[in-house]
């Protein structure tokens, strides 16, 4: 049965993403590589990281458990982020 309330999972599936996560992945979509890039760099300064540690090695540990990731690419990711 159907539940409205049911949260639905991230994809990067457009035809499985919400209307906003649609909008946005067009907006980048169709920004110039340089501005890409800047966003890139404002999203993974060192601020932003520390900000949100805990949700990324959350995310990284999920990777891991799933099979996404391996062990060695997890400690790589923790290595490079400073975490």
């Amino acid at each position: 049965m159907w539940n409205p309330l049911k949260k639905f999972k991230k994809s990067d599936d457009p035809n499985k993403m919400g209307i906003l996560q649609r909008l946005a992945m067009k907006r980048v979509m169709s920004m110039s590589e340089e501005e890409r890039k800047k966003l890139a760099e404002k999203a993974m300064s060192p601020e932003n990281i520390t900000k949100n540690k805990d949700k990324i090695l959350e995310v990284l540990e999920q990777m891991k458990a799933s099979g996404q990731l391996t062990e060695e690419q997890v400690e790589e990711a923790k290595r490079k982020l400073n975490l």
